[in-house]
């Protein structure tokens, strides 16, 4: 096996999100700018709270004192600077923006996943499409995924892309625990501890995984229900698997806060727009 291949245990919550949220062939984001960047900023907040570094302490986001090895250490300094305490709406709304978008694909292109293509326009970059370079740190994504799921399509659709009603359902490799079906992902809000992951118990400082190590499956298959509703929140889960139950990812997004503040915050947004096109 080539020690340099990037692995999928090895991405972070923002790039696993960037990558099926983002065009394999043409770059382009699935999903309109301004919900891939809020769905990023929430992203940002679930991997911190995956690594014990950040938890809801009521409802406020708070840091938990633990110094975990990140890429977000930005984001948690804020975090931890702030002398309010935030709300994780608040802070999806402050996190989210260009600069971390483009952060979090140029990671992706310095590890040969995808690749930095720009557009100029006389002469000036107008604007910057990342490419699909090595698709296996998706296909695991998939298969991870759709072993979350119980049994869902061998490969999911593409936004855009009809589903093969002829190729046969072939079985894939887990990298997460199956589930049953009929069995739910996740506990409701009354009975999640805050700061936990849909489907899971939190991360402490001791267990969380530093980036560039393998996760053991309980923080696996955390990393999945997240990435499950962060996907439903931004609305690409009905798009990359038309075949799988929405209800329950819709479950895992309403009891998971990261996801929950990135659905309330784009409803904002939503509501915004419509306000302004009855002017």
């Amino acid at each position: 096996m080539d020690a340099e291949k990037p692995k999928t245990a090895e991405l972070s919550l923002p790039q696993a999100f960037l990558l099926l949220a983002t065009n394999d062939k043409d770059g382009k984001p699935e999903v309109p700018v301004f919900a891939l960047r809020t769905t990023l900023a929430g992203a940002i907040l679930a991997e911190l709270d995956l690594l014990g570094a950040i938890g809801l302490d009521g409802k406020h986001v708070k840091a938990t004192g633990a110094a975990p090895q990140t890429d977000f250490q930005h984001e948690l300094e804020l975090i931890r600077g702030k002398s309010r305490p935030h709300t994780p709406k608040q802070w999806v709304s402050m996190l989210e923006g260009r600069a971390q978008v483009q952060r979090v694909y140029e990671g992706m292109a310095s590890r040969g996943i995808v690749e930095h293509v720009g557009e100029k326009h006389l002469g000036v970059f107008k604007s910057m499409r990342y490419p699909e370079k090595d698709h296996s740190p998706e296909a695991a994504l998939l298969n991870r995924i759709q072993a979350a799921l119980g049994g869902a399509p061998a490969e999911p659709a593409k936004p855009g892309a009809a589903p093969d009603a002829s190729a046969p359902g072939a079985a894939t490799e887990a990298t997460a625990p199956d589930i049953e079906p009929g069995t739910p992902l996740a506990s409701t809000a009354s009975d999640a501890a805050p700061g936990t992951a849909p489907g899971t118990t939190p991360a402490s400082p001791e267990t969380a995984t530093a980036p560039g190590t393998k996760p053991d499956a309980k923080e696996t298959d955390a990393r999945t229900m997240a990435l499950i509703a962060l996907l439903h929140s931004a609305g690409l889960f009905g798009k990359l698997f038309p075949a799988a139950d929405r209800g329950r990812a819709s479950e895992l997004a309403k009891d998971y806060w990261p996801s929950r503040a990135v659905e309330d915050e784009l409803l904002l947004v939503r509501l915004a727009e419509e306000e302004a096109a009855t002017l």
